[in-house]
């Protein structure tokens, strides 16, 4: 496989579907904090350099939450791995593993995605499906119970396209282009224009032109880019994460647009109270803006900014993926870069040393996608 921009598992309306009725050869490769055994290498032991998650070359898409991971093989089969306690492996007990187990006997399962405690999941007949910690309705099931540890279909809609998991809160959008949250929302961050937590899917406002979206775990700030191009940020704003050059303690609870550019491919936000987000652009330019304590921007210093800033000079960028107070991103050459801080060795450069720049992880081209959780990454090469 040959490395462009836009192509792959990161092009706009990658499908999942699809992908699983090709043939691919994907390895997992985890590093970082593992108390939990979230890495999937079945100990608990940290590493600070990539090393691989079993010898299966089956592994298609990939989420990290926090203190576990969620992954989705080529066959359609889910497995989930690490923290428990709220029954966010979908596993029907509240067992921590500490390493991959099959959810379920499906094989039609086509995203994930991992917030604090909790899983969203679409599968490939447009279905959602959510469980784990509910106790801000963040499952959407319109209850009040606190946890369900399997999955739990979200009404009978077989609608829904792409979603986005944030620390207590969901995301997400249909196949008609309209936006919908649901779950905590004391920082306005379900974009309702109110702080009231929901417990099913709310739409946010009427417009059918919403594509891609930006949610991490542990994050309480929300971004979305449209068809048009143009970026819109709400929630939590205590660091300039809204990238709307607003007083930080200014929180916004409905969608605005971040300046007047039409040219965004991708957004992601910091989580781990990180406070940060970074984009991509349709020319290869990196772009970020926030929290910067620990130089998770990668602009060389460790200064706030509440409006994009680029990350050096390169046109070569083709993603980028967040993380807690670190952050990584791959170019179009399949190499893969991470930058901020270090702690547990989440950076992956065989140290624990915090940088304000992307250094590059190890030689080689192959890499695919990532995801990142508090202090771990995950992520696949072929």
């Amino acid at each position: 496989m040959s490395f462009r921009y836009g192509s792959g598992i990161n092009k706009p309306g990658f499908n999942a579907l699809a992908a699983q009725t090709t043939t691919y050869t994907y390895e997992l490769y985890s590093w970082g904090s593992n108390g939990f055994g979230q890495l999937g290498l079945n100990n608990t032991t940290n590493y600070s350099s990539p090393k691989q998650v079993g010898s299966l070359t089956t592994w298609l898409s990939l989420s990290a939450g926090r203190y576990f991971s969620a992954a989705i093989k080529t066959d359609g089969t889910l497995w989930t791995w690490g923290r428990n306690d709220k029954g966010q492996l979908g596993l029907s007990n509240t067992t921590s593993y500490y390493s991959p187990k099959q959810v379920g006997a499906l094989t039609t399962w086509a995203t994930v995605k991992a917030g604090s405690t909790h899983c969203a999941a679409i599968k490939t007949n447009g279905t959602l499906w959510t469980w784990g910690m509910n106790f801000y309705g963040q499952l959407g099931l319109n209850s009040a119970t606190y946890s369900f540890s399997s999955p739990q279909q979200v009404g009978a809609l077989t609608t829904w396209a792409t979603i986005a998991s944030l620390a207590n809160s969901v995301l997400a959008v249909k196949t008609d282009g309209t936006l919908w949250s649901w779950g905590r929302n004391s920082l306005g961050q379900l974009g309702l224009g109110n702080t009231t937590n929901y417990s099913s899917p709310m739409q946010i406002g009427a417009l059918t032109a919403w594509s891609s979206l930006g949610g991490q775990e542990s994050e309480d700030s929300s971004a979305s880019i449209k068809t048009n191009g143009t970026l819109w940020t709400w929630g939590s704003n205590d660091k300039g994460q809204l990238g709307q050059t607003l007083s930080t303690a200014t929180n916004i609870s409905s969608p605005v647009q971040v300046g007047a550019l039409t040219t965004w491919y991708k957004v992601i936000g910091g989580g781990g109270g990180a406070g940060y987000m970074s984009s991509v652009k349709t020319d290869g330019t990196l772009w970020s803006w926030g929290g910067n304590d620990y130089g998770q921007l990668g602009i060389g210093n460790t200064t706030d900014y509440s409006s994009p800033k680029q990350v050096g000079a390169l046109t070569t960028w083709l993603n980028v993926y967040g993380g807690g107070r670190h952050n990584s991103a791959s170019k179009v050459d399949g190499t893969l870069w991470t930058w901020g801080q270090g702690n547990y060795g989440a950076l992956g450069l065989g140290n624990i040393t915090t940088y304000s720049s992307p250094k590059q992880v190890g030689a080689l081209t192959t890499w695919l996608t990532v995801a990142s959780g508090r202090y771990n990454i995950l992520a696949l090469k072929y």
